[in-house]
């Protein structure tokens, strides 16, 4: 194991033909490790194409033995991009499986092993990271090749949406923020916040000035494309922006030029820092999240819980959690646009710009925000739902 997992990361590879080894090794190692302790499980949970192969190699080799024949298997599809393809004839010389048994049991994608697939079609239920994309990888634009495969197999397919940790991410408690803030109190310790992080980033220190933050990977998917695309007449208004991240050289080049045009307002951070992120979150009013796919999405969640209002494309689990802001009803906990444009990102940014001027309707969207609930507790419940009907698909003989 130490040759396989003793450096590096894990999860590196994506795929690459020389880096196959370790999956098929910890696949295998999963089953037989049932072996030596004091447990049999009703379910193996498994995550994205790097434990896919677990339910082909138990229906080929460990099935047939009796104190594994009831464990029932749930695939999650955390990214759908990233599939696992690998040599089809060394996957099945690692397996130790015969490769007439992947082509007759219609187990190869365009002549190769595609992980992914083997766990679609092996896994008892399917469950994704919310409920949008879950409709949404059926389709041609958003399936990246295996959207058939996933209609066909829709009826075991569900949408549960991440949590993230509550205790974690808590303005009342956390250490990392400037000043701590409630529900009931952030109205005047919130600004508290940015008043400091504007002078950390050498900023004015004006609490009437907008501040937009994004805590993010800079790659294409994020969607700075349409944010460099509006971004000109967006710096034309009273805001400032905020950028943490890393990522691709051409995203981190664009906004350097920005930083280095608008050195008044804009602050571009390519670095990982847990600690400024959480700043970020607590100190700017409006988040900005306008991803071409996501599948879920974490920093819409915490951005809520810290009372940051985020502006997302309405995609995904973005779509799943950020309910758009509607003025007549006085509902909502943000703001979303359709249709990936960056007019209408910038038509949204108004919206938002403008509301935020009106300190009472405002402070109402924050305090929404801040009361969403997005918790582990709240996608746990519907994991253990899915759990519990799994075991109960046993037929009663083999219970």
């Amino acid at each position: 194991s130490k040759l396989y997992f003793g450096c590096g990361e894990i999860y590196d590879d994506y795929g690459k033909d020389d880096k196959c080894e370790k999956h098929v090794f910890f696949n295998k190692a999963v089953l037989e490790a049932i072996k030596y302790i004091d447990f049999i499980p009703n379910i193996i949970h498994l995550n994205d194409y790097h434990t896919a192969m677990i339910p082909l190699i138990y229906k080929v080799k460990y099935k047939k033995y009796n104190e594994y024949r009831n464990i029932k298997f749930l695939f999650t599809i955390h990214n759908l991009k990233y599939q696992g393809i690998f040599n089809a004839n060394r996957i099945a010389e690692l397996l130790e499986i015969e490769l007439s048994y992947f082509k007759e049991n219609n187990i190869l994608f365009n002549g190769q092993m595609n992980c992914m697939k083997v766990g679609v079609l092996f896994a008892d239920m399917i469950t994704t990271v919310s409920k949008t994309y879950a409709k949404e990888i059926t389709s041609v634009k958003f399936g990246e090749g295996l959207n058939e495969l996933l209609k066909k197999n829709e009826y075991k397919l569900e949408g549960i949406i991440n949590g993230i940790d509550y205790h974690e991410n808590n303005p009342e408690t956390d250490l990392l923020i400037f000043n701590n803030y409630n529900c009931n109190n952030f109205i005047n310790e919130k600004v508290k916040n940015k008043l400091l992080l504007q002078k950390r980033m050498g900023l004015r220190e004006d609490e009437n000035i907008i501040m937009i933050g994004i805590v993010s990977r800079l790659t294409d998917m994020k969607g700075f494309d349409i944010i460099r695309e509006i971004f000109e007449k967006l710096i034309s208004y009273n805001v400032q922006f905020v950028l943490l991240g890393v990522g691709q050289n051409d995203i981190i080049d664009s906004f350097r030029k920005l930083e280095n045009k608008y050195p008044d307002k804009v602050r571009v951070n390519i670095m990982f820092s847990n600690e400024l992120a959480h700043k970020i979150y607590a100190s700017a009013d409006i988040y900005l999240m306008p991803s071409k796919f996501e599948p879920c999405g974490l920093s819409q969640l915490i951005a809520l819980r810290y009372g940051t209002i985020p502006i997302v494309h309405a995609i995904g689990g973005l779509n799943d959690t950020i309910e758009s802001y509607n003025e007549c009803d006085n509902i909502g906990n943000g703001f979303s646009f359709d249709n990936y444009d960056a007019n209408e990102l910038l038509f949204s940014l108004k919206k938002a710009m403008l509301l935020c001027s009106d300190k009472e309707k405002w402070n109402q969207l924050v305090l929404r925000a801040m009361e969403s609930d997005n918790s582990f507790h709240k996608s746990a419940k519907e994991y253990i739902k899915i759990y519990k009907e799994l075991i109960v698909s046993c037929p009663e003989e083999e219970k």
